[in-house]
């Protein structure tokens, strides 16, 4: 009796037994299908098999069964931190992951956005231009300004600042006027010459222009006389014989108002029948 209870014990200890999970409680939310998800979102590494809870967003290791990988299913996690008091179970705990990738074409995916990932990033540094010091007043305003007005503004600097005399500039903007002073001055004469030599260009071109606009209305000038003196011609028969024809039956006649400004209208282009024919 006592060897058969031995035998039994052997036997139960060295048989080997089928593995499972340690918990059959299975979550009621659908199962969770790896291939619907990126590459990024989970791993298959089998050293630490784990993906992102669609429910809390966090890395959730995955307990998988060696002879059926359909019992596949996210661990029980909590939403908080490790450590916090009274935790709260994820929802998402003890759900099913159907793992439909396998770790080869799971690598070939993330090595592929890798690239891609590489591939929109800058590999040259674009340095930010160096910004350079604003220049002084005196020096925007140094080819602006003729002599005169440089010799306003220094007479100015000299009467309102209080370390500047008449022949000793000694502050920084007295300095820079005393020194635009002088280049103005030297540069006084070359100014004026360059001034005279732009206005005879410009009055040369002037005289140039004008010359030509006179060649092209000699070449086009009697034909537009003509042109204005027909026109005027035409205008006055046409009213001449509104003047002269009589009333056709049906029609009311021209009033006195009416026909005074007829007649009026006829006058004046008689008159530039008359000037037009005397100007040519």
């Amino acid at each position: 009796m006592a060897a058969s209870v031995r035998e039994r014990e052997v036997q139960i200890v060295s048989q080997e037994r089928k593995r499972r999970t340690r918990s059959r409680t299975i979550s009621s939310l659908p199962p969770i299908v790896i291939s619907k998800m990126s590459a990024h979102e989970y791993d298959l590494d089998p050293a630490c098999i784990s993906l992102v809870c669609p429910s809390c967003r966090t890395w959730v290791p995955i307990r998988v069964a060696d002879t059926e990988r359909a019992t596949a299913k996210l661990v029980p996690h909590h939403t908080e931190r490790a450590g916090t008091e009274d935790p709260v179970r994820c929802p998402g705990s003890h759900r099913l992951v159907t793992i439909n990738v396998s770790v080869a074409t799971w690598s070939r995916r993330l090595e592929q956005g890798v690239a891609e990932t590489n591939g929109r990033r800058a590999d040259r540094v674009v340095r930010k231009p160096q910004v350079r010091p604003a220049p002084a007043v005196m020096q925007l305003v140094g080819g602006l300004v003729d002599d005169r007005t440089d010799r306003r503004m220094n007479e100015a600097h000299t009467k309102n600042c209080t370390t500047c005399s008449a022949t000793k500039p000694s502050c920084p903007d007295g300095r820079r006027l005393a020194h635009l002073a002088a280049r103005t001055q030297r540069t006084a004469l070359l100014r004026r010459q360059k001034q005279t030599e732009r206005e005879e260009r410009e009055d040369k071109r002037a005289q140039a222009l004008r010359l030509l606009h006179d060649q092209q209305w000699e070449a086009v000038g009697g034909r537009v006389h003509a042109t204005d003196q027909q026109r005027v011609r035409d205008v006055l028969a046409a009213l001449r014989q509104m003047l002269q024809a009589p009333t056709k039956p049906g029609t009311e006649p021209l009033t006195a108002w009416e026909l005074a400004d007829l007649k009026t209208t006829i006058a004046v282009l008689e008159r530039q029948e008359k000037d037009l024919t005397h100007r040519w």
